[in-house]
């Protein structure tokens, strides 16, 4: 069994979202979130860049945030604190 190591422990979800910055928006799928992050999938991480802001409509989502890691088509995000 393994521990989670997060400050906040994620919960597993499948919600529809958009990344939003600087000229243009990128739809992706949140796989799980919690107060202090979230893990992304996107078709790729290509052209994302390190802060943007996440908007998932369901939740009324709009948080800024910044990229802790990338791998092929997933991306790990800490939200920021204003």
């Amino acid at each position: 069994m393994s521990s989670e190591s997060r400050i906040d422990p994620r919960n597993r979800t499948l919600k529809g979202g958009s990344i939003y910055f600087d000229g243009g928006a990128i739809d992706c799928t949140v796989r799980n979130i919690s107060k202090t992050g979230a893990a992304l999938d996107v078709v790729s991480p290509l052209g994302i860049p390190n802060e943007f802001t996440l908007m998932v409509p369901g939740d009324k989502l709009s948080q800024r945030c910044h990229v802790v890691w990338r791998k092929e088509t997933r991306i790990g995000v800490a939200f920021d604190i204003d």
